[in-house]
Order: structure tokens, then C-alpha cells, then sequence
């Protein structure tokens, strides 16, 4: 056999034919085993149900669950969104049950200035306020979302409802110290197994998650679907106009598919994730 597998081998080398070895594929690298957490910082009581679902009965009110999420592994500690504390929106809005970001950062293990990564899903003041509170993190925000906070949002016929000046001056600082990733559209890879995806419009450039974490895909969908009644209504969240309402209905049914299970999209407000995931205190065990 071995000489008849080199007399081939010499008889392909005089007709100049190369013979390629099979080789198995390789196989894809899996993901990082991260953790994550759901971390809920305050609650909105008595909230209009038919400003997150629309189309829902206006007398309806839901005590709503501000949250942000902690992902650990693969040798960071990574915030999706960043929660808020300046003291105008306790003036503006009734919250209750408030703990300052990195304080319940801090109690779930992790300290503030070990936080590495801060993404943050769009602009808006209780998901981008708290960005200050993480001395080390770097940044990431969809380079489109950036540009227009930081510039036509404050033009005229501009749109820059619920944004904290403040936190565009922030952002920009960031900037100039090197801490600040833009993200630049739609499937892109920000760690090992977390990618970004855009296209549910919630604000100018909003951006969503997905985290696989050992082959399992779970998405955190922040504002771009508020709570799971988004999903099972097929009924849009409040967009960045009346004409992305279409869009953002598309953008959860893509959720739905990224995630495998619409029981793995995880909503931005709602406080049923700390009914469905084991909770302790402030804090949920998502996997």
C-alpha cells in the first residue's frame, strides 16, 4: 500500500497535479462561559403601560424596573447600560427604591473601578447617566448614536428628548481621553461571543445584544423592547418617530431568532426577569 500511495504521489508530481491531504475543519471557537445579571437599581411606580406598548389601554400602570446588566468572563467585567444618578431626573420623574449604579455594581461582588467595559444601548438619560461612575471602563456606543447627540440632536429640527447634556459632555470627554468605542452598525463583535445589532430605532442609533455564553445565545434588548408583552403583542415600543414602529416590531421578531427562543430575550424594563430568573434581593441570576 505505501508504495503504491508514493508511485501516485510521484506519477501527480510529473503531470503537475497537487494532491491536497484532507484535513477536518476546524472546529469554531465556543464562546466564553460569562455570567450574567440582571441588577435592578430603582423602580418608576405607576408607569403608562401605552408609553412601552403601544397600542395598550392608557388607564394601565406598571411599576417598572430600572435595570442594568453585569457580564463577567472571559477576563472582563462588562455593564450593559450604566443606569443614571444627577439629581434633576429624581425631579422630573417619581423613583423609588434607588441604589447608585456602582453601589449595587459593588454589592453583586464586582468594584466600580474593576468594571472593564460599559455598552451602552443608546443615549438616553437612565441608561447612559451613569457612565462617570466607572473610572476604568471603556465605552461603547453606536458611532451613529454618538454623532448625532454629540451634534445634530441639538440643532435645529433636531430631536434630543431625554437626553442629559451632561452626558454628552461626557462622552465627549471620553473621547478625548481614549476611552470611547464606536461601534459601527449592525453584527458587530464587541468582545468574544457579545455582538451588537441595530436596526429597532428606539432612539437615533440604538443598539442591542447578543451574549453567548457556551454555546447558549440570551438577548438584551435594553428599550428596543421593553417587556415581554412587546413580544407576545407583536406591539412595538416607543421609537424614535411613529414611522420606525414597523421596524422595531421586525427588530423583536429578529431577537426572537437570534436568541433561538423568545424565552431568552430579556426586555429592558421589565420586572418579570426577577420572577422568571432566580433573584436574590436587588439582583437575578440570568445564567
Amino acid at each position: 500500500m505505501l508504495k503504491l500511495l508514493r508511485a501516485a504521489l510521484v506519477l501527480c508530481a510529473l503531470l503537475g497535479v497537487t494532491i491536497a491531504l484532507a484535513k477536518p475543519a476546524p472546529s469554531p471557537p465556543s464562546a466564553p462561559a460569562y455570567s450574567i445579571q440582571a441588577l435592578r437599581y430603582a423602580t418608576i411606580p405607576g408607569f403608562p403601560v401605552s408609553e412601552l406598548v403601544m397600542g395598550a389601554p392608557k388607564n394601565e400602570k406598571l411599576d417598572i424596573a430600572m435595570v442594568i446588566w453585569l457580564i463577567r468572563g472571559a477576563g472582563h467585567n462588562i455593564l450593559f447600560d450604566s443606569g443614571f444618578h444627577r439629581e434633576k431626573w429624581f425631579k422630573e420623574y417619581t423613583i423609588a427604591d434607588f441604589l447608585r449604579p456602582d453601589e449595587l455594581v459593588k454589592s453583586a461582588g464586582v468594584p466600580p473601578s474593576e468594571i472593564t467595559d460599559v455598552i451602552i444601548s443608546h443615549a438616553h438619560w437612565d441608561h447612559l447617566g451613569g457612565i462617570d461612575l466607572f473610572p476604568k471602563a471603556i465605552i461603547w456606543i453606536q458611532k451613529d448614536e454618538f454623532r448625532y447627540y454629540t451634534g445634530d440632536a441639538w440643532q435645529a429640527g433636531g430631536n434630543h428628548g431625554g437626553i442629559d447634556p451632561e452626558d454628552v459632555e461626557e462622552l465627549v470627554r471620553l473621547n478625548t481621553e481614549g476611552r470611547l468605542r464606536l461601534v459601527d452598525g449592525d453584527v458587530q463583535e464587541i468582545l468574544p461571543g457579545i455582538r451588537a445589532f441595530t436596526g429597532a430605532r428606539h432612539t437615533y442609533a440604538s443598539q442591542y445584544l447578543r451574549v453567548d455564553t457556551n454555546g447558549t445565545p440570551f438577548i438584551f434588548a435594553s428599550d428596543n423592547c421593553y417587556l415581554y408583552r412587546n413580544l407576545t403583542d407583536h406591539a412595538a415600543s416607543a421609537t424614535f418617530s411613529d414611522a420606525d414602529h414597523a421596524a422595531n416590531i421586525a427588530a423583536q421578531a429578529r431577537m426572537i431568532d437570534l436568541a433561538g427562543s423568545a424565552d431568552r430575550v430579556v426586555p429592558g424594563h421589565d420586572p418579570a426577569q426577577f420572577q422568571r430568573y432566580p433573584t436574590k434581593g436587588r439582583i437575578a441570576k440570568i445564567r
